[in-house]
């Protein structure tokens, strides 16, 4: 099976490639910073069973419940300490080229991989979430370093094996939904299983990364809307920018591996952006790697350009470096 997705989305010759990531992952960095360890929290390796912060809504799921909140950060909070303290010294890493922060860093992700955090098979919605999302930060960092001259991280299969094993979990998290369940959390997994499968170099993993997202273009309407955003009632707007994130991360790593998926439903993503651009300027870090794909106006440009950097952990972290040649 995994032989014929394979075929249907890559000539002999591209199977061969090297999936790589948009150039300025691998761009060395001024050294002007120093170093930093952060004590990684024990791995996470509980049942994936967590309150949702909109317990007790109705279908639109807009209505937050403080009480349920704080206790799903509660529950949360290894996971989401893992993520920034992984984000934090990556980046200290590449703007200093210290060692020791490299070596701290390797020794608290060779322990969640040795743990095979994160990958319990007891999970509930809420659970499946903070997995993808977990994925997406720590596998962009991962091939950020993969990368980064003179890192040399490749000597450790350990924490490839468990970053492939993330991944397939995620696949079987959320793979083959129904249309009218297939909402932002499907593209942040898609974004997450993109980025692993450049870290790992897993052509099947890629390919089940454009699968869906082309399942999410395909949902984009003539007016730049998601039906299953829509229906999230006074936060529509909020999950839209939510959805495109992913989406537009998506695009640019497939371009960087030669495969243009920005024409997709007529250009759907180029509508989504124009939607989202027409109704809110906040929140604009996606901008980053879409002005690479889509020609910005100069309005747009202006817009990204005031609120530079654009940082966002689950996309790469700081997005203006990695993306302004």
């Amino acid at each position: 099976m995994r032989a014929l997705i394979l075929l249907l989305f890559f000539s002999g010759s591209t199977l061969a490639a090297q999936l790589v990531p948009p150039s300025g992952f691998g761009k060395p960095l001024p050294h002007t910073r120093k170093g930093l360890c952060v004590a990684l929290p024990d791995p996470y390796t509980g049942r994936l069973i967590f309150r949702s912060k909109y317990d007790g809504s109705d279908s639109a799921r807009a209505t937050l419940n403080p009480a349920a909140e704080q206790t799903y950060r509660a529950q949360t909070k290894a996971i989401t300490d893992f993520e920034r303290g992984l984000s934090l010294m990556v980046w200290r890493y590449k703007q200093s080229g210290d060692p020791a922060t490299l070596n701290c860093m390797l020794t608290g992700l060779n322990a969640w991989a040795s743990a095979k955090a994160l990958t319990s098979t007891q999970t509930n919605h809420t659970g499946r979430a903070m997995r993808k999302w977990a994925l997406a930060t720590l596998a962009t960092h991962w091939l950020e370093l993969k990368f980064m001259p003179l890192a040399r991280v490749n000597t450790h299969p350990e924490i490839e094996g468990w970053i492939a094993l993330l991944a397939e979990r995620v696949v079987k998290d959320w793979d083959g939904l129904a249309i009218e369940k297939t909402n932002n959390h499907s593209y942040w997994a898609a974004w997450s299983v993109m980025a692993a499968s450049v870290a790992v170099n897993r052509r099947d993993l890629f390919a089940w990364s454009l699968k869906e997202y082309r399942r999410a273009a395909g949902q984009i309407t003539p007016q730049g809307t998601l039906p299953n955003e829509m229906k999230r009632g006074p936060r529509a707007l909020t999950y839209h920018h939510y959805a495109l994130q992913p989406l537009v991360m998506i695009a640019s790593f497939a371009q960087a591996n030669q495969v243009d998926v920005t024409q997709e439903n007529d250009g759907g993503l180029r509508r989504l952006a124009g939607y989202v651009l027409q109704h809110d300027k906040a929140n604009l870090e996606w901008l980053e790697p879409y002005c690479t794909l889509i020609k910005c106006d100069s309005v747009t440009v202006v817009g990204r350009d005031a609120g530079r950097p654009w940082v966002n952990r689950r996309m790469g972290g700081n997005l203006t470096l990695l993306y302004d040649q």
